[in-house]
């Protein structure tokens, strides 16, 4: 066994898709969701280190135990003999001589808690079958990784610890969802890797909202790297080296003092307007899910919050949040100095977002089905909760409510008609208000689209939603790796449906904005421009890149862009047409071919 357990790091690179720009060095976390059981914590006293290794020691005379009262169980209700054969392997391996010292290893020389050694052991158990050829015993690791789960189980009895994320790590997992980012400690990561994963997946937009470096879509990362591994993640080239030699990690971190350098040039642009050179200025909005992110909003220019995505207040959590537990973030949000509004969605729960209640519907294909604006109207009570809090956060600033996934003018008018309400209620409760709220809809259902002239009539906004709007457009699911690759923004139809949703908000009197991710990449900018949109709302660190494009365009040259690019029929002669123009405009930003 020693010998499969020497140190066999090989350098080795994969390509996936970057969605979040900048360079990150760092150490492996292989995450998965037992994670949340497994706490982390140094030890640095010897006296601590002793502690630590008794109660190794306990939890593993106390696993045996157990073991051996269930086999005992099973032998007296005669049971078959696969159980006990089960049984007796697992207790095999809590007794080999080389499991056990090597946990107490990692205690001693990595000075870390016991059960962070015991997953340590697994990991390495984990290399060391993953090499083997034979199917069968490959297999085998699941015993030493249940196991290892029913030691850390009784070293968590004896001794709680709060989890807490080691320093300096890169995150790489399958995918990562809502539920699982939410527990962890994202100041101490330096950047993601996933097996899964597109341009608009949850771990895109974390990483690019807390501008961490991050890679998605690399199919076979998990089983590529090992825990502690060094990394490196290039989010601007879409690149992760694995174990890097010392050539490649000297220009690593040459190229990454260079991007930070170009991020402070960019800077320069994030403190003023968005004005093109004949004077057409276009509003600049941040999109935040937390209200940490809101300094990092404030520093990149942002002029206001033009979607805080409520649904996270419900994140990692056992009950649902009352009305002050909402008022309390919106108060975050509305009134910042240095922002001019807030524009606050109502929650956005289903599909790919986490909800922990029980009140949450396991669905054949959520996407299309009782989520957002649909499940509000169904659960009224806890939809006026939110609103009550919405409404009595509008006394501190500018405030906009949004509501999402409309799809037609009931829905919008059973939203208003419960905002109504809870405004009438609140007024007589003798609740201060703040003066011309304004509402709006996100428009990301072709159905909206198509009757967008009819819904401007009943809002003071819209906010175009592309993420959802290009999928349901395509039917395509732009989180499935298959498909992914069809999610193509400037594909005629997507286009043609935005244009639509300005001219009808514009020939009403409305403001038309863009929230989705599409408002945020500059190769989309001049484009955006050009169809009159009012407000551009993004991830902070794309705020001054886009800056830079509309300061650096007249309007008469984006609409010209515009009526060329509406003439061609090919996604694939569009994408390539742009990339040309933006290289004419921008060549240090763009290359001559594609965007």
């Amino acid at each position: 066994m020693g010998d499969f357990m020497e140190d066999n790091a090989k350098t080795f690179i994969i390509k996936g898709i970057g969605v979040s720009p900048g360079v990150s060095i760092g150490k492996v976390y292989l995450f998965n969701r037992t994670d949340i059981q497994t706490p982390f914590y140094k030890i640095n006293e010897p006296v601590m280190v002793m502690a630590e290794l008794d109660r190794f020691l306990d939890a593993l005379h106390e696993s045996e135990t157990q073991l051996l009262d269930l086999k005992n169980k099973l032998v007296d209700s005669g049971g078959g003999m696969e159980p006990l054969y089960i049984i007796d392997v697992h207790i095999m391996i809590m007794r080999d001589r080389k499991f056990i010292d090597l946990t107490m290893q990692n205690i001693r020389a990595m000075s870390v808690n016991a059960e962070w050694a015991v997953r340590m052991t697994i990991e390495k158990y984990k290399e060391m079958f993953d090499r083997m050829d034979d199917d069968y015993l490959r297999g085998r690791i699941s015993d030493i990784q249940h196991v290892g789960q029913r030691i850390i189980n009784n070293l968590a009895g004896k001794k709680h610890v709060p989890t807490e994320m080691p320093e300096g790590v890169v995150i790489i997992a399958p995918d990562l969802s809502p539920a699982d980012t939410a527990q962890m400690k994202i100041d101490k990561v330096l950047g993601f890797a996933t097996d899964g994963g597109g341009k608009t997946s949850h771990t895109a937009i974390v990483a690019r909202s807390m501008e961490i470096p991050a890679v998605v879509a690399l199919e076979t990362v998990t089983e590529s790297v090992r825990m502690n591994d060094d990394i490196i993640i290039d989010g601007s080239s879409g690149v992760v080296i694995i174990n890097p030699d010392p050539d490649i990690l000297k220009r690593y971190e040459w190229k990454k003092k260079l991007y930070e350098k170009a991020q402070d040039d960019l800077l320069d642009y994030a403190a003023l307007p968005a004005i093109t050179k004949d004077h057409h200025r276009v509003a600049i909005g941040c999109n935040i899910e937390f209200v940490e992110e809101i300094p990092s909003a404030i520093h990149h220019g942002a002029e206001g919050i033009g979607l805080y995505r409520t649904e996270f207040i419900y994140i990692n959590r056992q009950s649902l949040p009352d009305e002050e537990e909402h008022l309390a973030n919106y108060r975050s949000v509305v009134g910042v100095e240095g922002l001019g509004w807030a524009t606050i969605r109502t929650f956005d729960l289903g599909g790919d977002k986490f909800f922990p209640d029980k009140k949450g519907f396991h669905e054949m294909n959520p996407q299309l089905g009782m989520r957002a604006i649909r499940f509000c109207l169904k659960e009224k009570d806890l939809f006026k909760v939110q609103l009550r809090a919405i409404l009595r956060a509008s006394v501190y600033g500018e405030l906009r409510i949004m509501f999402p996934m409309i799809s037609g003018i009931e829905e919008i008018r059973q939203a208003k008609a419960i905002l109504a309400e809870v405004k009438t209620e609140l007024i007589a409760e003798g609740s201060s208000l703040g003066d011309d709220i304004e509402t709006g809809i996100m428009i990301e259902i072709p159905s909206a689209v198509v009757i967008a002239d009819q819904l401007a009539r009943e809002v003071d906004f819209f906010s175009i939603g592309t993420n959802d709007l290009i999928q349901y457009t395509l039917a395509i699911d732009r989180i499935n790796e298959q498909v992914s690759y069809l999610y193509e923004p400037l594909h005629p139809a997507v286009l043609r449906l935005i244009k639509s949703v300005v001219d009808a908000g514009h020939k009403a009197g409305i403001r038309v904005a863009m929230c989705g991710e599409m408002a945020g990449d500059p190769a989309y900018t001049m484009l955006l421009v050009g169809m009159g949109i009012d407000e551009l709302s993004m991830h902070s660190l794309a705020i001054p890149r886009v800056k830079k494009i509309i300061r650096g365009i007249t309007m008469r040259e984006a609409e010209s862009l515009l009526n060329e690019v509406m003439t061609i029929s090919s996604s694939e002669e569009i994408r390539t047409f742009v990339g040309e123009e933006m290289h004419k405009h921008f060549p240090e930003d763009f290359s001559d071919t594609v965007v």
